[in-house]
């Protein structure tokens, strides 16, 4: 054995014997020191100043009335190698923000591909490009913490739409992503519901939110009489079966509806610790054109019939069935332009009172070329689609007709100017649609049952890679309500947007 071999032994049993000191060190919980050791380059043991114990983060202000499971999992990201510690949560407000719900994350929970695992044949002799795989291999971990900001004049239910809610997402064991313009991309997920029985409309369709008689006997005659009332929607009428690990594509997968809404884009830092906030609102609680679903590979059949990226244009409108925008001069006025790109952030209504930015309120100034849609509008295509087997096209079974004459259908009842797109004010939480309250368009943050991230590629789809599918997760969890909320904020900052 030579003196380069020797070396590379002696550090590989420093770095083991770190490796177990920290993972020790990391699951002390409240009996954890205030200084947990990391590794360095080398193997050795280094002391952090700035990583805190389970112990030591429980005397944050921000963190100290937290469950002592979501502690406990912000005490071992802490204990891992890591550029940053935990966000610090502001409050926007007099008032502490209020913890209400939050998902712990992790890489067990669906099948195993390429981003989480060794695939001999595959990635064997490649070098790792995701989870389980940083920092010597420890775990791949998360957490995310969900708070309403009790800002005067705003809700303080979580459950209405029109509160404010802050999204703090931290996770541990993600590579920065280098190539292909790459992202990480959180994701909120709804699985569809059986909703109550209601008489149809005039015409025979359902009313939003409801099923008939006749939609309710036709799907619990589905299987084994699974889907009634109240009871998460099952594809084949059979008990809920949601993602795990045993999951095998295409043939053996989730029996669930999953309804997805995006926590945005985001990259991992250094150390291969990722921190994301992202705010909840009715200008952010909208949902991808679902009627982009057949085209990203993960319905069945989509990817062996080679239907995979086949979406025509990506120009807002209300998809195959709907509204075209695709030809010029509507391209030009529809699509992105240079003197005024796209910000679908450009949506809420301004104020001259406004602390940080005082600006007078404009509707004409507001973004009106989305593709989104609110997200109780997409939970309303989906029941078309899978539970209105008798109210909605009941001579129709095929899946790319039934979403793409749906999603038209249902953004035509809200769409006031007949556009296929839209907007902020058409969807205004506060006025009226179809003749009905606008509150309804949109779920509410405690209706999404499970939260993932995923590994993005730029395919030009809104919609998740593989959807609905988990083929391209790296990390998921499951909800966990906190009731009574808890305070979960330091003081304000500077900026209470």
């Amino acid at each position: 054995m030579n003196a380069s071999q020797r070396k590379s032994v002696g550090r590989s049993e420093l770095q083991i014997a770190c490796r177990a000191a920290l993972v020790r060190s990391a699951l002390v919980g409240i009996l954890g020191v205030a200084v947990i050791p990391l590794c360095n380059a080398d193997g050795a043991q280094t002391q952090d100043a700035d990583t805190l114990s389970v112990q030591a983060l429980s005397t944050r202000p921000d963190l100290q009335h937290l469950p002592a499971p979501l502690l406990q999992r912000l005490g071992e990201l802490s204990g891992h190698p890591h550029t940053f510690n935990p966000m610090r949560a502001f409050a926007e407000a007099d008032k502490p923000s209020q913890l209400f719900q939050y998902y712990l994350l992790d890489t067990k929970g669906f099948q195993s591909n390429v981003f989480t695992s060794i695939i001999p044949g595959t990635n064997d002799h490649a070098i790792p490009t995701a989870a389980n795989a940083a920092n010597h291999q420890l775990p791949t971990i998360g957490a995310v913490r969900v708070v309403l900001e009790p800002k005067p004049g705003l809700p303080t239910d979580p459950k209405d739409p029109g509160a404010f809610i802050d999204i703090f997402t931290d996770i541990s064991g993600l590579f920065v992503i280098n190539n292909e313009s790459g992202w990480y991309e959180g994701w909120m997920i709804h699985d569809l519901d059986v909703p109550r029985i209601a008489p149809p409309r005039a015409d025979g369709h359902a009313q939003f939110g409801t099923i008939t008689t006749a939609d309710a006997a036709a799907i619990a005659a589905i299987g084994d009489h699974h889907n009634t009332p109240g009871r998460r929607f099952t594809t084949d009428g059979k008990d809920v079966r949601v993602p795990n690990s045993g999951d095998r594509f295409p043939g053996m997968q989730s029996n669930v509806v999953p309804l997805t809404l995006s926590m945005g884009a985001y990259n991992c830092l250094q150390q291969s610790d990722c921190h994301s906030y992202w705010e909840f609102n009715e200008y952010t609680n909208w949902i991808f054109p679902l009627y982009e679903l057949p085209f990203t590979g993960g319905v069945p059949g989509s990817f062996s019939g080679g239907k995979q990226y086949d979406l025509s244009s990506v120009i807002p409108g209300s998809g195959p069935s709907g509204v075209s925008n695709n030809d010029p001069p509507l391209k030009l006025t529809y699509g992105d332009d240079p003197n005024n790109p796209r910000d679908p952030d450009r949506g809420p209504n301004a104020s001259p009172q406004d602390p940080d930015r005082p600006v007078t309120n404009d509707d004409d100034q507001k973004e009106t070329r989305l593709r989104f849609i609110p997200s109780g509008l997409a939970n309303e295509v989906l029941l078309d689609v899978y539970m209105r087997l008798k109210s909605f096209e009941p001579g129709v079974a095929n899946f790319n007709r039934r979403l793409f004459d749906a999603y038209a259908a249902e953004v035509k009842r809200v769409d006031a100017n007949r556009d296929g797109v839209l907007t902020f004010v058409e969807a205004d939480e506060e006025d009226e649609s179809d003749g009905l309250p606008n509150e309804r368009l949109y779920l509410a943050p405690t209706q999404f049952d499970r939260f993932a991230v995923t590994r993005e590629i730029d395919d030009g789809l809104l919609a998740p890679r593989f959807a609905p599918s988990q083929r391209a997760y790296v990390l998921s969890g499951k909800l966990t309500l906190v009731s009574p909320s808890v305070p979960a904020s330091i003081p304000r900052d500077a900026d209470d947007r």
